[in-house]
């Protein structure tokens, strides 16, 4: 185990790596750039590192006053063992997520010391984590990841943005970016310049122009309801809980990144000052899609984010208004490939595909002819963080009446686009983002 002397050394160390990392993000030519996705995650990573070791410090340190405190023929209440010194059963000490559910219920109903369950109510002079009023039950940490990944995998959206963790004492990020806002000369890397020279000609300088994004955890908290009936079955209330809070949090930090207004919410694309709004054509009918749209809407999308870009439409009406649309010139070839269609991937899509990008129907845009009822999106220039562990507390006083536990489950979570703004090409003839949203018609 290394000693307090050892671990601020480390954590020196790691934070020397932050700096140093951050300062190392430069082009070719040796001028500061935007961080690639790779980049970013890295970065994160270094200050996960950083956080942990404080962490460990603060730990270690409370550690050593506890020894000492023990040595001198005292206790010194409310002192807690470092993590790494819990054993594996203490860590996980429930077989299931519904056993400790019901483990939570069942000390709520007891509520007095002495508990012969897992969980024991205890007296704690201020906030804690043994008190569901002063803290709650953290749910057991294989329980809370198999439920956050249940959240990402059944998710259309999730697994696309560029997620970045926070651990430790961190609630909020700052990443630096390139602040670009036209790719004409002069104004590329938010500044930087070069120039063409003669032989022993003097060289001229330049310099880019750095933003930040700054992201801070916002929560979201999902109730449920468990009837007394229910809790005498922990794999049916496992089931029961799992499905029910899953799918309300994966919908609602889904809609956020289409539709949040930045208030104790992530700030959605479409609220957001990047975002460009396609014109209709002239004269074209109220709630119809052409192949015109689709285009400009195309043309709009930055080269280096077709790749990853995706179509999201409202669900059902615009899908079905996609089937109608055929290539211009009368040979009726149809713009719109279902799944499975598409002979690039024949019999291997899931999603039907509009000018060679996937088409995913979702519930978080408007009905047809409103703005945003199809967007065009690169859904990775999307930064969002979160912060593992969901939180759970529990009442019996709630719906008492009814025979009913309540439970809470709680998430952090924040997100936004990495741009603030369209970019104007180089040319100057147009803007580009990688979020395209359609005017209303």
């Amino acid at each position: 185990m290394f000693t307090l002397e050892e671990l601020r050394a480390l954590l020196a160390t790691a934070q020397k790596a932050v700096k140093d990392f951050a300062a190392g993000i430069k082009d070719a030519a040796g001028a500061a750039r935007r961080m690639t996705k790779d980049e970013l995650t890295a970065y994160a990573k270094l200050i996960d590192d950083v956080e942990h070791l404080k962490t460990e410090v603060d730990l270690k340190e409370r550690s050593d006053r506890s020894a000492a405190t023990k040595a001198a023929g005292s206790n010194e209440p409310g002192t807690k063992l470092p993590a790494q010194a819990r054993t594996e059963d203490e860590k996980r000490p429930f077989k299931s997520f519904g056993e400790q559910l019901r483990e939570i219920a069942q000390a709520g109903m007891n509520n007095i010391n002495g508990n012969t369950g897992k969980l024991v109510w205890g007296k704690a002079a201020g906030a804690n984590e043994t008190i569901a009023s002063e803290g709650g039950f953290l749910v057991q940490e294989d329980f809370s990841t198999a439920l956050l990944e249940a959240v990402k995998m059944n998710s259309l959206i999730l697994p696309r943005v560029t997620m970045l963790p926070l651990s430790g004492n961190s609630n909020a990020i700052k990443l630096p970016m390139v602040d670009e806002t036209s790719r004409a000369r002069g104004s590329r890397m938010g500044g930087v310049r070069a120039y063409w020279l003669a032989e022993g000609e003097q060289k001229i300088d330049s310099k880019p122009k750095f933003a930040e994004i700054s992201l801070g955890l916002n929560k979201i908290a999902a109730l449920g309801y468990a009837t007394d009936e229910l809790l005498q079955d922990a794999s049916a209330m496992e089931t029961f809980m799992k499905i029910g809070f899953e799918n309300e949090i994966r919908f609602e930090v889904e809609d956020a990144i289409f539709n949040g207004n930045g208030v104790g919410k992530p700030l959605g694309f479409m609220n957001s000052g990047a975002v460009i709004t396609v014109s209709k054509q002239s004269s074209q009918a109220a709630a119809t899609i052409t192949f015109t749209n689709l285009v400009a809407m195309l043309d709009r999308l930055p080269a280096r984010s077709r790749r990853n870009a995706v179509w999201v439409v409202a669900d059902s009406q615009v899908e079905t208004a996609l089937y109608s649309l055929t290539l211009p010139g009368g040979a009726g070839y149809p713009v719109y490939l279902p799944p499975g269609q598409n002979a690039a991937t024949p019999g291997n899509q899931t999603f039907g595909t509009l000018l060679g990008r996937p088409v995913l129907p979702v519930e978080y845009l408007p009905a047809l002819g409103t703005v945003g009822d199809i967007a065009l999106v690169d859904f990775s220039e999307y930064i969002m963080i979160e912060k593992g562990g969901i939180q759970s507390a529990e009442s019996m006083h709630v719906r008492f009446v009814y025979d009913e536990m309540t439970f809470r489950m709680v998430y952090r979570i924040d997100g936004k686009p990495a741009w603030r703004q369209p970019v104007t090409t180089a040319n100057g003839a147009t803007t580009k983002s990688p979020f395209i949203v359609l005017q209303t018609r």
